[in-house]
């Protein structure tokens, strides 16, 4: 049986909320220190606290698991809430690489990893505005 059929959901699978934790710290430590998503990171402002969390509450409740988000926020209209950042295509590009490579250095499976990045370039090319 592989980890897919073994689990009931995409939380269940990456490790539940410690893992979704600890890729969530990942992705925005790599998008502070590495030169290739700085436009990415520039959307963000200066601190990348409210958006580690947020982005973890999301992720909880759209892999399967609690949500958080929805609890505190209601539904998450991803595109309504990211229309006053600039999004084109090379910020779409560098948050996809970026969360792909905090997906691989937290041990994320591989088949899992290959079904959220379709996922993730699908959403972040849905919030393209420019």
């Amino acid at each position: 049986m592989t980890q897919e059929t073994d689990t009931a959901t995409p939380f269940d699978w990456i490790g539940g909320e410690p893992a979704v934790r600890a890729l969530v710290e990942r992705f925005y430590d790599l998008m502070d220190l590495e030169p290739q998503y700085a436009a990415v990171r520039a959307t963000h402002g200066s601190t990348l606290d409210d958006a580690r969390q947020k982005l973890f509450w999301f992720l909880c409740g759209w892999l399967g698991g609690p949500d958080h988000y929805i609890e505190r926020f209601g539904h998450p209209r991803l595109r309504m809430r990211h229309l006053p950042f600039a999004i084109g295509i090379r910020e779409r590009d560098e948050w996809v690489l970026c969360m792909d490579q905090a997906m691989r250095e937290t041990g994320v499976d591989d088949a899992l990893r290959q079904r959220l990045n379709q996922s993730f370039f699908q959403t972040a090319d849905f919030m393209r505005n420019r």
